[in-house]
């Protein structure tokens, strides 16, 4: 399935919630996002994580390969009042010179990448006692629930997509980071909920990977239209109560 992010820059920048600040004081905890730390999130889209940790003082540095979604990042960025150099690329060539930062970080974006070639890449611009730190902030289907219904609806008119039915937890990254030479790996989770307008959640859905990044902007409408029916018809709390689970799984360079 061919994704453009880019397609989904508005929709992205609008609706999608950011981590919560349970997140930011649990990584703080683990020695990630410190003030003055310098920093490099990748695929870090419209600089949500990268901002949270600016927000904090760290001293970071923004990479995606999705220019209109650095736009939307640099605009929230003035909003916030932050300053965060970003680069155009990809995470399995870094344009970084060796040990260049203490921390790497990777929020909601991991599976995206050749992750073999990211991890080996995050080692290598990390210094030595370095930290890489790849953050997830999932929605949870659970039997019945409004995620697990979208998430249906999505199949129906993109049978290619592969996100659906995720627990939120992410074992695969162990082996991941284990493999670049990584050790001390440790992870956290826990559960929020986040609330979302009925149009709110629509424009969430729409930003996804299999809706308005991977159809057509006429299968989109149509979409659209459906996920509104269905909403009314069968979720009518507005704003709806949607379970997510946040996760960090993180390791040491030596």
């Amino acid at each position: 399935m061919k994704v453009d992010f880019g397609k989904t820059a508005q929709d992205y920048r609008q609706h999608r919630a950011g981590f919560p600040e349970a997140f930011f004081a649990r990584a703080a905890a683990m020695g990630v996002g410190l003030a003055s730390q310098q920093m490099l999130d990748i695929g870090t889209g419209t600089g949500s994580l990268a901002r949270g940790f600016a927000l904090r003082g760290a001293q970071v540095t923004g990479l995606d390969p999705a220019a209109p979604l650095l736009e939307q990042a640099r605009s929230m960025d003035a909003q916030a009042d932050v300053q965060i150099a970003y680069h155009e690329g990809k995470a399995e060539a870094l344009p970084f010179g060796e040990g260049s930062f203490d921390v790497v970080s990777a929020g909601q974006c991991w599976h995206w990448f050749d992750r073999a070639k990211a991890a080996q890449e995050a080692f290598r611009v990390l210094r030595r006692g370095g930290i890489m730190a790849i953050a997830h902030f999932d929605w949870v289907p659970l039997s019945g629930n409004v995620v697990e219904a979208t998430e249906q609806l999505i199949l129906q008119h993109n049978p290619s997509w592969q996100g659906a039915g995720g627990t939120g937890i992410h074992a695969t990254h162990f082996a991941d980071l284990a493999q670049a030479g990584f050790v001390e790996l440790e992870s956290f989770s826990f559960d929020v909920p986040v609330s979302y307008s009925h149009e709110a959640w629509r424009g969430l859905i729409r930003a996804s990977a299999g809706v308005a990044a991977s159809l057509s902007p006429a299968a989109v409408a149509v979409f659209d239209q459906e996920l509104a029916a269905l909403l009314a018809r069968d979720f009518h709390d507005d704003p709806l109560c949607i379970p997510h689970r946040v996760s960090m799984v993180y390791a040491r360079k030596y």
